[in-house]
């Protein structure tokens, strides 16, 4: 209520909900955007275009992932121009808009459900119950408590190209631990072969030992 009148502001589907007729599309459509209808006493006024920015290092951090061999899918709430128009700018081959909670819930479930290791990254309440479902929920530092309570883990700040660090960190500490537990194998293998046949005695066992830690080290 403002000085007597009654005045809506939403998106069209609301404002149509509300009895009023919203088709009315601004001149500043070529703009990302989400369009804001405003209303008074049952009348059009007009529209106002709310946009977020895309954040400098983002579309960076995409291409790490990318080159990483990972694939992104962009899953907003967000209309299909809006989402579009971002994930042009990111290099993004996957977009799916206007998604409710459930529907982001839907689409991780899916995902994992064809095999595939999810990581979701999201900083709203509408991203927890997503977050919880995917195989590594990661939350922004900046975002809801709920994302963050939701999450496996959780990134200081608002830096995206953390994201991108984090996972080249955690693929090659995985690697190591690979090589380290292949060439332990290996090396016992061989140790215990040469032990069978009298050739390896204690002391150059010992030896072998400590210079295959040298050398995976």
């Amino acid at each position: 209520k403002v000085d007597g009148h009654e005045v809506l502001v939403g998106n069209q589907p609301w404002l149509h909900d509300n009895g009023i007729s919203a088709h009315m599309m601004s001149k500043q459509e070529a703009k990302a955007g989400a369009e804001v209808f405003v209303a008074q006493d049952g009348r059009l006024l007009g529209s106002i275009i709310v946009a977020d920015t895309v954040r400098p290092e983002a579309r960076r951090a995409i291409a790490a992932l990318h080159g990483m061999g990972l694939k992104t899918v962009l899953m907003t709430g967000d209309t299909h121009r809006v989402a579009s128009a971002v994930g042009d700018k990111l290099g993004i081959e996957r977009i799916e808009a206007e998604l409710l909670p459930d529907q982001k819930l839907r689409w991780v479930r899916d995902l994992v459900a064809q095999g595939r290791v999810v990581a979701m990254v999201g900083d709203g309440i509408n991203d927890a119950q997503a977050l919880a479902e995917a195989d590594v929920g990661i939350a922004m530092g900046s975002g809801t408590d709920v994302a963050q309570e939701s999450a496996d883990v959780v990134l200081l700040g608002n830096d995206l190209a953390r994201l991108a660090e984090t996972l080249s960190v955690a693929k090659r500490s995985r690697g190591i631990i690979w090589q380290n537990f292949a060439g332990t194998l290996i090396v016992d293998t061989i140790g215990i072969g040469l032990a069978a046949f009298g050739v390896l005695g204690p002391l150059l066992a010992a030896f072998i030992h400590v210079s295959s830690e040298l050398v995976f080290i």
